[in-house]
């Protein structure tokens, strides 16, 4: 965690996390009633990674130059 803040500025960060990240608290606010902290945490952590993955494919998608076949 300490490299990821590191490394990035706050900008990107915010730019490429916080959709994932407000998307993930819902979720797991919502949905996780395991009854234990841990349970609940981790349970958001795998699904921010999940998601987080997920936009990453989507925008590495969207952003690739379109080729005609030709």
């Amino acid at each position: 965690m300490f490299e990821l803040l590191r490394s990035n500025s706050l900008r990107q960060l915010l730019s490429r996390q916080a959709p994932a990240l407000v998307l993930s608290l819902v979720i797991a606010e919502m949905f996780y009633k395991f009854g234990s902290f841990t349970l609940e945490c981790l349970g958001f952590l795998v699904t921010w990674f999940v998601l987080d993955a997920l936009f990453a494919l989507v925008a590495r998608a969207f952003s690739r130059p379109a080729t005609d076949g030709a």
